[in-house]
């Protein structure tokens, strides 16, 4: 199996996790962002008669991406529909092309797994590294939280914190493959799930915290980002489950192909 075929079906599996998260995003995602645009609309109306809210309108303009003013632009209806497929969909085939490419460089390294068990591993890895626990530090906020003054350090700060969960999911399958040939698979598995828990744990507790949600409604916020996280869950699914299914049916094809070669050169 070469690396193209992994591409290949990566770009596959990337291109249906993006509708499937255009999809759960448009269903669970969208309505929650209608009310937290609502809410900003409400708390900037006032600002005209002059009143200190302009802060709170102009942050949740930066933090969602909504220029409310310039309607004529972008509408809100295209940003909800066309905008998130396109987002979603680009998305998706660059993280299962990404995604594929690694399973190809995983292939043969991570113990005696086949190549649907080393890809499905692969896959969960990266889940877990590059989304859920970048997550569970700095979790999605919805429109109207955040002040626009502080959208490049906080987005600096996710993208740091990502890139310290990577090098640590790297640095723990060094330590796992090494504690595996000492001491067996089990202590491995241990030793490397160890290693990335304790690094970022203590990236977790070193970054610094960012709480700018003031007044925003505990309800929707934990709705917006239950809704986000799905989101992210149904894109790393199908990514992981189409890839997986394509990697071991082209390897069961080429292991049939191998056998009935060799078959034919005994003959």
């Amino acid at each position: 199996m070469s690396t193209r075929t992994f591409l290949v079906h990566g770009l596959l599996a990337g291109l249906l996790a993006g509708v499937a998260a255009f999809v759960v995003a448009f269903t669970v995602g969208e309505p929650q962002i209608d009310k937290a645009i609502a809410l900003e609309e409400a708390a900037g109306a006032p600002a005209s008669d002059g009143h200190d809210h302009e802060h709170a309108g102009s942050a949740g303009e930066a933090e969602a991406g909504h220029s409310h003013g310039e309607e004529a632009t972008v509408s809100r209806s295209t940003q909800s529909t066309l905008g998130l497929a396109t987002g979603t969909l680009a998305i998706g085939i660059v993280l299962g092309g990404f995604t594929g490419l690694l399973a190809a460089v995983g292939l043969g390294r991570l113990g005696g797994l086949r190549p649907a068990a080393s890809t499905a591993l692969v896959v969960l890895l990266g889940a877990v590294a590059f989304s859920i626990v970048p997550f569970l530090k700095y979790p999605a906020t919805p429109p109207a939280v955040g002040s626009g003054e502080t959208i490049d350090s906080r987005t600096a700060l996710y993208f740091g914190f990502v890139a310290v969960s990577l090098v640590a999911v790297v640095a723990a399958l060094a330590i796992a493959r090494r504690a595996a040939r000492q001491w067996g698979g089990v202590p491995g598995v241990v030793a490397g799930a160890t290693t990335y828990v304790v690094v970022v744990v203590v990236a977790a507790l070193a970054f610094p915290k960012v709480d700018e949600l003031g007044g925003f409604p505990a309800s929707i916020l934990w709705d917006f980002r239950i809704s986000s996280l799905l989101t992210l869950l149904a894109m790393w699914a199908v990514i992981g489950a189409v890839l997986t299914v394509l990697v071991d049916r082209t390897w069961r094809r080429h292991s049939e192909l191998q056998a009935k070669r060799e078959l034919a050169a005994a003959l």
